[in-house]
């Protein structure tokens, strides 16, 4: 039998409008020019998908606080490269 989890739909539901809501902004955006505040909207959304799929599907939520710190730092650390790779790549062009 399959067991319905509010909490485990809150998060689908949170994880489907965060994706909605990038792909209204890259429909919405349309122009040969790339915009820096989609690039970093879009990034923005990855990186909170990815922390949300730590927490509720990697069971990071309930672990000791240890490695929760640690998962918060690795998403940060991308962060950090995403952004600096791509601000850096715009201030090179």
């Amino acid at each position: 039998m399959i067991s319905f989890s509010k909490r485990l739909l809150v998060v689908w539901l949170t994880l489907a409008s965060l994706t909605l809501a990038y792909l209204w902004i890259d429909h919405s955006h349309r122009s040969p020019r790339p915009s820096v505040a989609a690039t970093v909207t879009a990034i923005a959304i990855a990186l909170i998908k990815v922390r949300i799929i730590f927490r509720e599907f990697m069971e990071v939520r309930g672990a000791p606080a240890p490695l929760c710190r640690l998962t918060d730092a690795w998403v940060a650390l991308i962060a950090a490269c995403l952004l600096g790779s791509y601000f850096a790549g715009m201030a090179l062009r």
